[in-house]
């Protein structure tokens, strides 16, 4: 950790409800949870809410089994429930509440310039128009119009999936985070923005309503692994490039065959180049071994091939153990229960906080 702070501060981070996790949910975010639940008091959440702010005609009958996949999968990993207050958010109404009253001070011109809403309205666009290039061109030009307007005039802002609640979400982070009296929010350096948008936030509200209600939350900048997808673009599933957090041994092989390497290493003995190979970045993070890569892949010592075999040991070996671990858990673990539980801790914490902000505003 970049951060030497003191123990049961608290934390909160939240983790959208969108499938099976991957191994760039796992290295990303995932793992810093499991690292973190023994040196703060952590919230996290499964943010159910946060998944129908997109495609939320495609997402809503699948949030139920991905929420229980996705507890599943962090137990897994080591993600201990007694040791965190693990909720869904919209099991705390105290969430939606704060954000309707958020919304009455959100600056609309604010949330337009976020660059967030426009990539990720892109990526939405591209992924649903998948193979349909007239529409596709179409959306294309509505992402366009509203990068140029940056304000978000009407016409940029005509499609009806740039819907409000997509527009509002950082409004609806802000109250996930600030519910909590949340000291620290665990994030890399390229999410700074979203979080400065909840600390502005939280100047505006205690300011208009003349109060301290709520405090500033700070980044807790944590050592985030790059993990690229097997054709090395960011791994996401609108890309159909993961590798599943318990993907089975066949498909594992299979994938790992298709990474992209060095497309100039076109023999074995040719010299390769570590930095720009999917293989490789693989090898950084499992193997502890990595330097004699670093050595021999450069010289010609090694052929593609080979290195392909040894990731393929190495990565079975850790996803096996997280693939029983799972199996064991989905005949054991009462997930409903889980969630129950912690939902009534996160709400007892929410409801003092939600009351203090109505009473500041003049609602009680």
């Amino acid at each position: 950790m970049e951060n030497n702070i003191q123990k049961k501060e608290i934390i909160v981070s939240g983790a959208r409800p969108t499938g099976r996790l991957h191994l760039g949910n796992y290295w990303g975010t995932i793992r810093n949870w499991v690292e973190l639940q023994d040196k703060y008091d952590c919230y996290f959440f499964v943010a159910d809410w946060h998944a129908l702010t997109t495609g939320a005609e495609d997402k809503s009958a699948k949030i139920g089994d991905n929420t229980r996949n996705m507890v599943l999968d962090l137990m897994a990993v080591g993600l201990d429930m007694k040791k965190c207050v693990f909720f869904r958010q919209s099991d705390v109404k105290a969430h939606a509440e704060l954000f309707l009253l958020l919304s009455m001070i959100a600056p609309v011109n604010q949330l337009l310039r976020n660059p967030t809403f426009k990539d990720q309205l892109r990526e939405f666009y591209n992924q649903k128009f998948k193979g349909q290039e007239d529409k596709k061109k179409e959306a294309e030009g509505v992402i366009k119009q509203l990068a140029d307007s940056c304000g978000g005039d009407a016409q940029a802002l005509q499609s009806d999936m740039a819907v409000l609640g997509f527009l509002g979400y950082p409004v609806l982070m802000a109250a996930d985070i600030i519910l909590y009296d949340a000291k620290y929010v665990p994030i890399g350096r390229d999410q700074l923005p979203h979080l400065e948008i909840t600390r502005e936030l939280v100047r505006r509200f205690n300011k208009i309503f003349r109060t301290k209600v709520f405090s500033e939350p700070q980044p807790l900048f944590t050592k985030t692994a790059i993990v690229p997808g097997l054709d090395g673009r960011k791994m996401s599933k609108s890309y159909d490039n993961t590798i599943s957090l318990c993907e089975e041994p066949k498909s594992l092989e299979k994938k790992i065959k298709r990474m992209f390497t060095d497309p100039a290493k076109l023999k074995a003995d040719d010299p390769g180049h570590p930095e720009g190979c999917v293989v490789c970045a693989f090898h950084r993070l499992y193997n502890p071994d990595f330097s004699r890569i670093e050595t021999e892949c450069p010289a010609g010592k090694r052929g593609c091939g080979q290195c392909k075999k040894e990731l393929t040991i190495l990565m079975e070996a850790e996803i096996s153990r997280i693939r029983t671990r799972r199996a064991e858990l989905e005949k054991t673990a009462d997930i409903d229960a889980i969630l129950a539980e912690g939902a009534k801790k996160a709400a007892a914490k929410a409801s003092v906080k939600i009351r203090e902000a109505s009473k500041a505003a003049g609602l009680l």
